[in-house]
């Protein structure tokens, strides 16, 4: 009777038109890595949710970086008020900042030509012997001057390097050409997926904890071996170096629990985002994109020349469309299809 019962359901799955109709080819999940035609590596980074920002007191902050002046955490109210983000759709993400092979290789095959070089006024440059007249001396930063651009920013860089003297314009014309060479949508994240990635379901100061104390593990920033430089910033410092007093390159730090490296430090990294400091206190909980209009972009994540405090994953900062600069970079998303 079991036996019959068994081949008369076989027979009816087999002769049925609605049976066939719907046994359909197993889902298959999207792959958790891919590397693209400039040999540019993406990590998928699941939807979920988390709390974006921070309400963290001057009070509290003081007391982790005591050699800062008081006033440094007089400016941070842009990070408040902390509030529930929902990322709906999963994206990739670039496994490392764009670095100077991948960007070379854009220029090279669509023939665009760099904000700092087109425009004929350049980017910025380290120079050890800049002085602009000040009795304290800067940061040997000059610019803009036509000298400097991603292919010199006043420091020895190999091609694993992070590009940077790079405007956000830059970053969506690359963008753009990559969307229309391989049929995908990339563009820049927005604040948001930017948090969301950086975190990795932490809800520290950092991916690797809340102590600055943390992060020569896991960022390239203003530490010991950028203090010959800057010796002026020496408080500042994290005591232990990481080896590199400018750009590392790309991935030399740990990665944190999505496999993203350098989320902290190395190079700011460019968001699509317009600012606003008030922003977050009437952002939508579903896939926030900033406000409509504004006049400078978000950039996140700090560089090799950032103290701790602004490196931060809820630390925001700004610059005009049309800033190249010696410690802004980028990093892509290229959308699940």
């Amino acid at each position: 009777m079991f036996l019959r019962t068994v081949s008369s359901l076989v027979w009816a799955l087999a002769t049925s038109s609605v049976a066939s109709s719907s046994i359909a080819e197993p889902v298959r999940s999207p792959p958790a890595k891919i590397e693209n035609s400039l040999g540019m590596t993406f990590v998928l980074i699941p939807a979920g949710e988390f709390m974006m920002g921070s309400d963290e007191s001057p009070e509290s902050l003081a007391r982790s970086y005591p050699q800062y002046d008081q006033k440094r955490f007089k400016d941070l109210s842009d990070e408040a008020p902390v509030h529930k983000v929902r990322i709906t759709q999963g994206f990739y993400l670039g496994q490392y900042e764009v670095t100077v092979r991948q960007f070379r290789r854009f220029v090279e095959q669509s023939g665009y030509v760099p904000e700092s070089e087109a425009d004929g006024t350049g980017g910025y440059g380290y120079n050890a012997d800049y002085d602009p007249g000040r009795t304290v001396r800067g940061d040997a930063f000059e610019g803009r001057d036509p000298k400097y651009s991603w292919r010199n920013p006043g420091f020895a860089q190999s091609d694993d390097h992070p590009v940077v003297n790079v405007s956000w314009n830059d970053a969506v014309a690359m963008s753009k050409w990559l969307s229309e060479k391989e049929g995908v949508p990339y563009r820049l994240p927005t604040e948001a997926e930017w948090e969301y990635a950086a975190r990795a379901g932490t809800t520290t100061r950092y991916h690797s904890g809340d102590a600055p104390q943390s992060l020569p593990k896991a960022a390239n920033i203003f530490d010991a071996d950028a203090v010959q430089f800057w010796n002026k910033w020496k408080s500042y410092a994290l005591a232990e170096p990481d080896g590199y007093p400018f750009t590392a390159p790309a991935g030399s730090f740990m990665p944190n629990a999505f496999g993203i490296y350098d989320m902290h430090g190395n190079a700011w990294e460019w968001t699509a985002d317009w600012y606003d400091e008030s922003y977050y206190a009437i952002s939508p909980v579903d896939d926030p994109k900033g406000p409509p209009t504004g006049s400078v972009r978000v950039r996140r994540g700090g560089s090799w020349h950032t103290w701790p405090l602004y490196a931060r994953s809820s630390y925001r900062n700004w610059n005009s469309q049309s800033t190249r600069y010696t410690l802004v970079g980028m990093r892509l998303v290229r959308e699940l299809r």
